[in-house]
């Protein structure tokens, strides 16, 4: 498996080369650009910033909402980083009104909230859980075992 992996990797790798191939030097530096930008700016800016994040909100949200916020507050990230191209809808004119001709800020603001509202469900379903309401789970099963569900071995051979 592990090497199918290698080779799917290294046949994406080549095709990336190809596609390069016949670029000027000039654009294969604006990539390069891009990419350590990219790379920097994760690393030294999102990364920390995540970091700091969480663990504020964890000596702030407690219990069963951890999980929860946690997720929709990266995925909320995530939203916003992908909106700040087209949020200002740039290069749009009257002249053409084919570019970027959807409400993008309405769009973001629909994505948001429908993450947000993942929050209480997900908390609802995993209280309902916990209670027996819903179906028990194997993991939960195994977690209420104690030593004496556990059946004795057979002999070694």
């Amino acid at each position: 498996m592990r090497a199918l992996l290698i080779a799917i990797g290294v046949a994406m790798a080549g095709y990336g080369v190809v596609l390069l191939w016949d670029d000027p030097v000039e654009v294969l530096v604006r990539i390069a650009v891009w990419a350590a930008a990219g790379v920097l700016l994760h690393d030294f800016v999102f990364a920390p910033i995540a970091a700091a994040f969480g663990l504020a909100g964890r000596r702030v949200i407690r219990g069963r909402w951890w999980a929860p916020v946690t997720v929709a507050g990266l995925c909320t990230a995530t939203l916003v980083l992908l909106a700040i191209p087209v949020y200002t809808r740039p290069g749009a004119h009257a002249d053409n009104p084919t570019v970027l001709d959807r409400n993008y800020p309405l769009g973001f603001w629909i994505a948001i909230a429908v993450v947000w509202a993942c929050v209480p469900l997900y908390w609802s379903i995993d209280r309902a859980r916990s209670r027996r309401l819903l179906p028990v789970g194997e993991d939960q099963v195994v977690e209420h075992q104690g030593p004496d569900d556990v059946e004795r071995q057979p002999p070694s051979v």
